[in-house]
């Protein structure tokens, strides 16, 4: 993917996935690549349509969720790129959980029930429901692994204020539940997930993207229990099982360890994954749009020009 150059534009930044231009310092163009990373790592192979699958879904998402709180997004002038509103970050994720599955499962078994100031229910098994939804944030880090917080530290470094932590852990909560309706109706069980929140002024917005296989788990709904009572593995739609694939050829993002090769059909599986997991969510056929570097960059220049 090429680095554009837009009139106005003041910053520029690629993360891990998404390549971000800051515009008047008013406005963000966001573009969804096909990178993949897991535990902070880009890994050496792009999948093919991911970009337009992330970008596409949290669009749909943003949309379902908009009478819940305000969110960044104003356009999508291509597949693979949103245009918003520039907000001021919490330097905090908001992860959701529904079920004792991913990070917190790692950490329930190992034998600490503490997660972010939460106690965790004792005698529960992996993907068993917390009898209600639980928060567990993180940091933002610029640099390096984000870390688990608890909701007295972010208050107590100035993360968020008292009042802010409030509106977020409402916001958080309610998004969450939506994004459980939506799933539902498809079959899917929205497993966990996370929230990032920034605000102009006063107002608090939703930013980013939501409820993506990249910032999401999904479970399928059917079979759930009798597959819990077998102690069989849960089927899921998440990018978890990149993780794993990556755990079982031993890596896991830390010193000293290497990516393991990628390939051509393990790269053609993830992007099948993502499809499928568009299709489900979404309820609708992908329908994969390839276009030139030249035609995306003149859509994006015309969307800005209508936002003057």
């Amino acid at each position: 993917m090429p680095q554009f150059s837009f009139p106005n534009q003041s910053l520029f930044y690629s993360g891990k996935v998404r390549d971000v231009y800051t515009i008047n310092g008013n406005w963000l163009i966001m573009v969804a690549s096909n990178r993949i990373s897991a535990f902070d790592v880009i890994l050496p192979r792009p999948i093919p349509f991911k970009g337009q699958v992330l970008n596409q879904i949290a669009a749909y998402m943003l949309n379902a969720t908009n009478d819940i709180c305000p969110n960044w997004l104003v356009d999508i002038p291509a597949p693979n790129v949103s245009i918003g509103k520039k907000c001021t970050p919490f330097k905090i994720e908001m992860v959701v959980r529904g079920n004792l599955t991913g990070h917190a499962w790692r950490t329930y078994s190992s034998g600490n029930k503490n997660l972010c100031g939460i106690i965790m229910p004792e005698g529960m098994k992996e993907n068993d429901f917390f009898p209600s939804p639980i928060i567990t944030p993180s940091t933002k880090a610029e640099q390096g692994h984000d870390e688990d917080i608890s909701k007295e530290e972010i208050i107590a470094r100035g993360l968020a204020s008292a009042a802010d932590w409030k509106t977020l852990e409402d916001y958080t909560l309610k998004l969450f539940a939506r994004g459980k309706e939506i799933a539902a109706k498809r079959g899917l069980i929205l497993v966990d997930t996370k929230y990032e929140f920034g605000k102009i002024g006063d107002t608090i917005y939703l930013m980013d993207e939501i409820h993506t296989p990249d910032s999401s788990r999904y479970f399928y709904a059917e079979g759930f229990e009798e597959r819990q009572e077998k102690g069989e593995r849960q089927k899921q739609l998440s990018k978890e099982f990149v993780r794993e694939w990556l755990i079982a050829n031993n890596f896991m993002g830390k010193t000293g360890q290497t990516v393991p090769e990628m390939s051509d059909e393990w790269v053609n599986t993830i992007s099948q994954r993502y499809i499928e997991l568009y299709e489900k969510v979404i309820g609708e056929k992908f329908i994969p749009q390839i276009l030139s570097d030249d035609e995306t960059y003149s859509r994006i220049i015309s969307s800005l020009e209508n936002l003057k």
